[in-house]
């Protein structure tokens, strides 16, 4: 008996984890604007991230499939990680968006609870992106103090 009642705690963790781990949804820049319409307005407007997917539908004709999709980490939102899958599937992903820096936020926009979202992120997130090696590779300016997204 307490063998099975084991064997059933490690059948629903096993079961329920992955589940867990994705708990937290991303929902797009879109839904973020909805309550911070002056940050989505200008984030939109001022941020070349905002138009990240661009880059890629630039490169695309140059590029192998795969080469795309390494793509992706850096010029959408959440890939990997319960967000973007592709443009077909999830568009509203496919750009860097307010939950690259800010995290996933569906559970924020449904509760409006402040401590359900990165409210400042920490510049050393940025490097994921700004790696050094993608400074040279790229021409990018070295994030000295990222406070601005």
């Amino acid at each position: 008996m307490q063998n099975q009642r084991v064997f059933l705690v490690a059948l629903v963790l096993v079961l329920c984890v992955p589940c867990i781990a994705f708990a937290a949804k991303f929902v797009g820049s879109a839904a973020c604007g909805e309550c911070h319409e002056a940050e989505h307005s200008r984030f939109m407007q001022y941020s070349k991230k905002a138009k990240s997917w661009e880059s890629i539908v630039v490169m695309a004709p140059k590029l192998t499939k795969a080469e795309q999709q390494e793509c992706y980490e850096c010029h959408t939102t959440g890939y990997k990680q319960g967000g973007f899958v592709s443009y077909e599937e999830t568009p509203e992903l496919s750009d860097v968006g307010c939950e690259t820096c800010h995290g996933p936020g569906a559970a924020h926009a449904e509760d409006g609870d402040p401590d359900l979202i990165k409210r400042k992120p920490d510049p050393k997130d940025c490097t994921v992106c700004h790696s050094a090696a993608r400074v040279n590779d790229f021409g990018f300016k070295p994030l000295v103090n990222s406070g601005a997204h």
